[in-house]
């Protein structure tokens, strides 16, 4: 009872911060499903009409809303596979190896994670246009994925830095080689952090907005991110409703993710207590 009093204060505060952001979400399921009157706070009839979108035939130029979904899975899911993979085995070497320069290699992750994206923005253009991946989902996949991985590989250091170093040593003295020892004894001890990477890093490649925006305008490579973006910038047919309905479908997925694997998200830092 003494802790439950202690801690009330925290807990008002906390509350009161977040009404807001409750108020506001309550408001965007609310409107989504109803069909207030103009400049009302009041909501309106229950209707579905908001979700025309799912099954209307899209309007000239716009792309169908399931091919938009499709990309932004493509585009989320391979980000996630990329930085996953090399971030596994780079961290390792950081953490585990003693090659030359490798303080400097540690100290460069930092830089380039807190480089500020947009002041890339330009080169980027320019570099994506000489291979001839600007406006291809391909080339933002490949942007973001290089963006993001200083923070992957950093952060799988810190999980490996936590893995004993005995459990090597006991795999090299029975005859094992390097490789097998990372594959089969180190790897399966950071599996939480990989798990939870994937986790994030599709997340990031979900939730991206100026990468997509600037590197593929075209609505071939449209995300759904950028299909909003179109919705709201239409002046000619302006409608909050459908606007809100298509955020509510855009948050649906990030909302499962969060519910499902919140657990391993709040412990991604947890390895990286080791420098």
């Amino acid at each position: 009872m003494r802790h439950n009093f202690r801690t009330w204060p925290l807990l008002l505060i906390l509350s009161l911060v977040s009404l807001p952001l409750i108020i506001m979400y309550v408001f965007q399921v609310v409107d989504s499903f109803t069909a207030p009157k103009p400049g009302s706070l009041i909501p309106g009839a229950v209707t579905f009409e908001n979700f025309r979108f799912l099954w209307e035939t899209p309007d000239p130029g716009r792309s169908s809303i399931w091919q938009v979904t499709f990309n932004t899975f493509v585009f989320a899911t391979s980000v996630a596979v990329i930085i996953t993979s090399i971030s596994m085995t780079a961290a390792y070497a950081l953490s585990r190896l003693n090659f030359p320069a490798r303080g400097f290699f540690l100290g460069g992750l930092i830089v380039l994670h807190g480089f500020p994206t947009v002041t890339l923005i330009i080169a980027i253009f320019l570099i994506l246009q000489f291979l001839g991946l600007y406006d291809s989902l391909f080339g933002v996949i490949l942007v973001k994925s290089a963006l993001e991985l200083p923070f992957g590989i950093w952060i799988m250091k810190g999980f490996y830095d936590t893995v004993p170093w005995e459990i090597e040593m006991a795999g090299v003295q029975d005859g094992a080689s390097r490789f097998t020892v990372w594959r089969r004894l180190v790897l399966p001890q950071v599996q939480p952090g990989l798990s939870a990477l994937f986790v994030l890093a599709f997340l990031l490649g979900w939730s991206e907005f100026v990468l997509p925006l600037v590197l593929a305008p075209g609505s071939d490579a449209q995300v759904l991110s950028t299909y909003l973006a179109a919705l709201i910038a239409d002046d000619s047919k302006l409608d909050f409703s459908l606007y809100k309905a298509v955020g509510m479908f855009y948050a649906l997925p990030v909302i499962f993710i969060y519910l499902v694997f919140q657990k391993k998200l709040m412990n991604i830092y947890g390895g990286g207590t080791k420098g």
